[in-house]
C-alpha cells in the first residue's frame, strides 16, 4: 500500500492543474445565533452537485458556481437555508438558527459520516447521567462493570474484549484517556472525571483509519468534546435506592461574543446494590475558559479534578451461591475496592494563517493516582490470608499535539493535514502486591518506576472529485521504553526503542443525496507495557492490527448506517 501512496497523491494533485476551472467563487461565513462560527456546516450547490464545508473559523468558499445556482446549508443543529447565487452581492454572511434534531433533513455529501450522525442524536435526545452513558453511544459498542463503581469500564467492541481499554483510543478535548504500562491493566481508560452535562458532542470511528488516532486505535476511537460555553446555569439534584445521591451544580462565569467561562461540580454517593456496602463517593470538579484574542486567535483553558473511594464485593463463585453460603449479592471478600485521582490542565491554542489554512495546538498535563485491590481466586494460594493483592501507581502525563490544515478548491476540492504530537508518561512506584484485609503487605511482587514516550507524525490529503472522496495518510510513531526494577538487586535502568509506520487509505462514493458507499483500509496499533517490552527485549512491543470496512450510509435505513463486511488481522 505504502508504495502506490506518492503514485495516487500526484495523479490527483497533477488533475487539479490539468483540469480547467470556470465559473466565479463564493466566499463566505456561517454563524450561529450568537454570532460565533459554526464549523462542519455543509454547503451544496444543487445545481451541480459541488460541496464543501465550513472550517473551524465558520469561513467557507466554492468555486466553479454560476448565477443563479442554488445553495443549500445543512447542520444537524440548524434549520437549514437555502439561497440564490447572485455575484454582485458579495461575501455571503449566513446566520443559522438552532433547531430541534429531525432525521428527514439529513443530506448525504462525500463529506458526510453517518456514523457521527448517529452520534449526535443520541447524545441530544438521550438521558444521560454518567460516563458510561456517554460510551455506550457508540453504536455497536458495550461495556460492563465489576470491582465497584469506582473502576472503569470493561469495554467491548467489533469483536474485541478491550478490557479496560488496550484496543479503543478514548481522549476528552483531544486529551488523552489510555493510561500507557497501568497498575491495573494496559491502556487503562478511567472516565470518570468526565461530568456527562458538560459533553456536547462525541466523535467517534471504528477502525484503524484515521490519520489522528495513533496509540489503541485498532478496534476504534472515541473524543468526547466538552462544551465550549453555557446557555444557562443549573442546578440539579437525584436520589435513587440503595442510598444513592446525586448533586449538580454548572454555573456561567462569563459569556460574551469573544470571551466564555463556566465551572461544574458533581457529587455522587452510592451503597450499590449488594449486601456489603459499596460506600462509593465521588467529587468531580471542572472549569473551562475560551477567549478569541483577535479575529485569528483562540486560546481555551480547561482544568478538571475528581477523586473517588470505594469498596466492592466483587466477583463471587457460582458454587458458592449454590450451595447457600452465600446469596446471588453476597461476598467472599469484600475489602476490595480502592481509591483513585485525576487532576488535568488543558491549553488549547488555535491561529487561522488565512481563509484556508489554520495551525491548532494543545497542550496538556495530568497528575493520576491509583489504588486498588482486588481478589480473583479468594483463598487458592494462600488459605491462611487470602488472596488478596494490591496496585498501586502514582503518574504524571505530559503531551503536546499540533496540527496543520490547508484547504484548497478547484475543479478538485480538498483538504491536507499534518501533525506532529509528543507524549510522555511517568509513572513512580508501580506496584503488584500481596496484601491482607489491605492492611498488611504480605509479599511485593513488583515495584518500579516506567518512563514511556511516544513521539508521532503524520501527514493525509481529503481529495474531493465530483461524488468521489479519497483520503491516503501515512503515520509514524516512535516509542521509547524505560523501567526501573526497585526489587532488582542493583540499580539498572532497562530500556527499549521501536518504531512503527501506518498506511490508511478512505474511499467514499456519493451516489445519491440518500446513499454513500465506503471503503476503508489501514494499519493501527497498540503498545505493549514497558515491564513486558524490556523483559522480552524486542518481541511484539507494538501489535499491529490491519483491518478493512466495506458499507454504505443510506438515509431511509433504520439506523442510517449499514457495514456490509469488516476484518482484521491482529
Amino acid at each position: 500500500m505504502i508504495k502506490f501512496l506518492p503514485m495516487l497523491v500526484g495523479c490527483l494533485l497533477m488533475s487539479n492543474y490539468i483540469n480547467a476551472q470556470s465559473g466565479q467563487t463564493l466566499r463566505g461565513t456561517v454563524t450561529d445565533h450568537n454570532n460565533l462560527p459554526v464549523p462542519e456546516v455543509s454547503i451544496l450547490n444543487l445545481s451541480n452537485g459541488k460541496h464543501t464545508h465550513s472550517n473551524e473559523k465558520g469561513f467557507f468558499m466554492m468555486e466553479q458556481m454560476q448565477s443563479g445556482d442554488t445553495i443549500q446549508t445543512w447542520h444537524l443543529s440548524y434549520e437549514t437555508e437555502k439561497l440564490v447565487f447572485n455575484p454582485s452581492q458579495g461575501d455571503l454572511n449566513l446566520r443559522l438558527k438552532p433547531k430541534s434534531i429531525s432525521l428527514d433533513e439529513i443530506i448525504v455529501s462525500p463529506s458526510s459520516n453517518g456514523l457521527n450522525l448517529i452520534s449526535s442524536l443520541d447524545i441530544k435526545t438521550s438521558p444521560i447521567n454518567s460516563a458510561q452513558d456517554l460510551l455506550k453511544q457508540v453504536p455497536g459498542l458495550f461495556i460492563g462493570q465489576h470491582a465497584g463503581g469506582g473502576k472503569a469500564e470493561q469495554i467491548f467492541l467489533r469483536g474485541f474484549d478491550i478490557d479496560h481499554g488496550t484496543d479503543i483510543n478514548i481522549t476528552v478535548d483531544g486529551m488523552p484517556v489510555n493510561m500507557v504500562s497501568h497498575a491495573h491493566g494496559q491502556g487503562y481508560t478511567d472516565l470518570h472525571f468526565l461530568i456527562p452535562e458538560t459533553v456536547d458532542e462525541i466523535d467517534f470511528g471504528k477502525g484503524p483509519y484515521y490519520s489522528d488516532q495513533g496509540n489503541f486505535n485498532t478496534a476504534g476511537y472515541v473524543d468526547f468534546g466538552t462544551k465550549k460555553r453555557l446557555d444557562n446555569s443549573e442546578v440539579k439534584m437525584e436520589l435513587g435506592q440503595f442510598n444513592t445521591t446525586r448533586l449538580l451544580g454548572m454555573f456561567n462565569v462569563m459569556n460574551d461574543d469573544s470571551k466564555s467561562a463556566y465551572v461544574a461540580s458533581e457529587y455522587i454517593l452510592t451503597d450499590g446494590p449488594f449486601e456489603s456496602p459499596q460506600n462509593f463517593s465521588r467529587i468531580n470538579l471542572f472549569g473551562k475558559f475560551t477567549n478569541q484574542i483577535s479575529e485569528t486567535e483562540n486560546v481555551g483553558l480547561t482544568a478538571s479534578y475528581f477523586t473517588s473511594t470505594w469498596d466492592a464485593s466483587g466477583q463471587i463463585p457460582q458454587r458458592a451461591v449454590d450451595d447457600g453460603t452465600i446469596t446471588r449479592f453476597g461476598a467472599i471478600d469484600d475489602t476490595e475496592g480502592g481509591n483513585t485521582s485525576r487532576t488535568n490542565i488543558l491549553f488549547n491554542y488555535d491561529k487561522y494563517l488565512d481563509e484556508q489554512s489554520s495551525i491548532k495546538t494543545t497542550a496538556y498535563y495530568t497528575y493520576y493516582d491509583f489504588e486498588l485491590y482486588s481478589n480473583f481466586t479468594f483463598f487458592a494460594r494462600d488459605p491462611v490470608n487470602g488472596d488478596q493483592i494490591r496496585q498501586k501507581e502514582q503518574r504524571n502525563l505530559f503531551g503536546l499535539n499540533t496540527e496543520y490544515v490547508r484547504s484548497f478548491s478547484g475543479n478538485l476540492n480538498g483538504t491536507w493535514q499534518a501533525g506532529l504530537g509528543i507524549r510522555n508518561d511517568q509513572s513512580t512506584d508501580n506496584e503488584l502486591s500481596y496484601t491482607r484485609n489491605r492492611i498488611e503487605t504480605l509479599e511485593t511482587v513488583q515495584l518500579g518506576d516506567i518512563n514511556e514516550t511516544n513521539l508521532s507524525t503524520y501527514a493525509g490529503v481529503i481529495f474531493d472529485a465530483g461524488k468521489w472522496t479519497i483520503n491516503p495518510i501515512l503515520r509514524l510513531d516512535f516509542f521509547d521504553f524505560k523501567y526501573y526494577d526497585k526489587l532488582a538487586p542493583t540499580y539498572q535502568t532497562l530500556s527499549e526503542t521501536k518504531g512503527i509506520l501506518s498506511p490508511k487509505l478512505n474511499i467514499f462514493y456519493t451516489q445519491s443525496k440518500s446513499l454513500q458507499w465506503y471503503v476503508k483500509a489501514g494499519k493501527g496499533f497498540h503498545s505493549n507495557d514497558t515491564r513486558v517490552v524490556v523483559a522480552q527485549e524486542g518481541q511484539d512491543i507494538l501489535p499491529a492490527a490491519y483491518g478493512t470496512d466495506i458499507g454504505t450510509f443510506w438515509k431511509p435505513a433504520p439506523r442510517l448506517f449499514v457495514n456490509l463486511a469488516y476484518w482484521y488481522l491482529y
